[in-house]
C-alpha cells in the first residue's frame, strides 16, 4: 500500500511567514518565509535569535533516526513511531524515509494532521468513539483507497458506538482489541474473556474488521523486565488464541502491536517468539521518544542501557536561556520557565554556560525550580555565572518539550541553523 508523500503540503510549510508567533526567532527575520530564513544559515548564537530558544541538534537527530531504523529492521519489526511525541510532519517524513512502516497517533486531531500532510498508513493507539471523528474517518475510507487506519477497541459499548457512526461506510475500519496492562492500568479490556467478547462484537458488525491485538506495556503496574515480558506473552497468547478460533479468517496479515520507549527490547524479545499463525504477523512497534531522546527520563530507562550492543540514543534537545538576574552568590535567574521547558517528570539539567562566544561546563550550577517564565538557578561558590550569560539546559521528556514550541531551529554542532521544524499541538 502506497504512502502519500505529502510533498506539496510539506513544501508549503517552508512558505509560512516568520513573525511574532514563533518564540526565539530573530526579530529582523519577520516577513521572511521559513525557507528563506533557513537558506540564510544563521548562527544560533550570533544570528539574532532571542532567548529563550529551543534547538534540535541536526547531527543527533539524524543519529537517532538511523539507530532505530536499524534496530527495527534487525528485529523484524514494522516501526510506527508515536507521532504525538513531536506532532511534526517534517519529522514524520524523515521517520518514513528511515524505514518506518507508518505513524502512530493518539487522538483524532493528530490523525487529521498526519493525513493532511500526506501520511496514509496510520495507527491510532487509543479508543475512538467520537461520532464526528468517525464520520471523518468514514469519508476518508470511502474517498481514498490508500488510506489505512488501525485503531484500538476495548469494549462492546465502544463497538456499538463505532458501528452506529460508521453505518454506510464502503470498507470497514480496522481495529485491534486492546489488552489492558493489568488491573488498575490505563485503557484496555481487563481479561482475555472480555477481549473475546469485544472481538465477537466486532465480527457482528459490517463496519469494523478485527485486524489483531495490541496494548501498551509501559502501563504494566510496578513494571520490571519480568512483569513486562509476562504481559507481552499474554498479548501474544491472545493473538494465537484468536487465530485458533478462526477470528482472523480472510485477513492478509495479523497485527500484533506494543512498544513505548522504555521497554522496546522486551517487545522485540517476546515478539521474536510469536508462533506461526494462519497468516503472516505484522509486528508493530510504536516507540516515539527516540526521535529527540532526552536528558532525563528516557536517558535513564532506554532499553539501550540494558543492551548496549544494540545502539545508543543521543539527547538532541537543548534549551538556551539567558541569565537576567544574579541577586546573590547562591542564586541566579534565567528567562526560561514552564512555558518553555518540560518539567512534568524532571527539572531541566544545566549543561553549559556560554559567554563571549566561549562555551564551558556549567560547574556548580543546577536548576532548583521553574516559574512561569523564570528558571531558578542554585549556584555553588565555584560557579562562574554573570548576567547576560547564555545557559544551555538539557530537557527531560520530549513529549512535553515539542508541544511548547511551534517552530524549532535545527542547528549543527557549530550553531549553524539548517532547518526549522513546525509542530502542530
Amino acid at each position: 500500500m502506497a504512502l502519500g508523500t505529502g510533498s506539496e503540503a510539506l513544501a508549503r510549510l517552508g512558505g509560512e511567514r516568520v513573525d511574532h508567533r514563533f518564540k526565539g526567532l530573530p526579530p529582523d527575520a519577520e516577513g521572511l518565509t521559513v525557507q528563506e530564513l533557513a537558506a540564510q544559515r544563521r548562527n544560533l548564537f550570533t544570528g539574532g535569535f532571542t532567548t529563550p530558544v529551543l534547538a534540535l541538534s541536526a547531527e543527533r537527530l539524524e543519529h537517532n533516526l538511523k539507530v532505530m531504523e536499524s534496530y527495527a529492521a534487525r528485529h523484524g519489526l514494522a516501526f510506527a513511531p508515536h507521532g504525538k511525541t513531536s506532532m511534526a510532519p517534517q519529522l514524520f517524513r524523515r521517520q518514513i524515509d528511515h524505514g518506518a512502516w507508518g505513524i502512530t497517533l493518539a487522538v483524532p486531531h493528530q490523525v487529521r494532521v498526519a493525513y493532511g500532510y500526506g501520511f496514509r498508513r496510520l495507527f491510532l493507539a487509543n479508543e475512538l468513539v467520537d461520532a464526528a471523528a468517525l464520520r471523518w474517518v468514514a469519508a476518508r475510507l470511502d474517498a481514498d483507497p490508500d488510506f489505512r487506519l488501525i485503531c484500538y477497541v476495548d469494549s462492546v459499548r465502544a463497538v456499538r458506538l463505532m458501528d452506529e457512526a460508521l453505518k454506510g461506510v464502503s470498507r470497514p475500519l480496522e481495529v485491534v482489541v486492546e489488552l489492558a496492562a493489568g488491573e488498575g492500568a490505563r485503557t484496555g479490556a481487563r481479561t482475555e474473556a472480555a477481549c473475546a467478547e469485544v472481538a465477537d462484537a466486532v465480527a457482528a458488525t459490517g463496519t469494523l474488521r478485527l485486524a489483531g491485538v495490541a496494548g501498551y506495556e509501559g502501563e504494566v503496574p510496578r513494571a520490571d523486565p519480568e512483569r513486562v515480558r509476562a504481559w507481552l506473552r499474554r498479548l501474544v497468547a491472545l493473538a494465537a488464541g484468536f487465530d485458533a478460533d478462526g477470528r482472523f479468517a480472510g485477513l492478509e496479515e495479523i497485527v500484533v502491536s506494543a512498544g513505548g520507549s522504555a521497554w522496546f527490547d522486551a517487545v522485540a524479545d517476546v515478539f521474536a517468539g510469536i508462533p506461526e499463525l494462519s497468516r503472516p504477523v505484522l509486528k508493530v512497534l510504536r516507540s516515539g521518544a527516540y526521535v529527540s531522546h532526552d536528558d532525563g527520563h528516557y536517558r535513564e530507562v532506554t532499553p539501550f542501557n540494558r543492551i548496549p550492543g544494540e545502539g545508543v540514543l543521543q539527547p538532541a534537545f537543548r534549551l538556551w536561556t539567558q541569565v537576567v538576574s544574579r541577586p546573590s552568590a547562591e542564586q541566579a535567574f534565567a528567562n526560561a520557565g514552564k512555558r518553555d521547558a518540560a518539567y512534568d517528570l524532571h527539572l531541566p539539567a544545566v549543561q553549559v554556560v556560554r559567554r563571549d562566544g566561549v562555551e564551558r561546563p556549567a560547574d556548580g550550577i543546577e536548576v532548583g525550580a521553574l516559574s512561569d517564565q523564570h528558571t531558578w538557578l542554585r549556584t555553588a561558590p565555584e560557579a562562574d555565572l554573570e548576567v547576560g550569560d547564555w545557559v544551555g539546559l538539557g530537557l527531560s521528556h520530549p513529549c512535553t518539550s515539542f508541544d511548547k514550541w511551534q517552530l524549532i531551529p535545527v542547528a549543527e554542532a557549530d550553531g549553524t541553523v539548517v532547518d526549522y521544524i513546525r509542530t502542530f499541538f
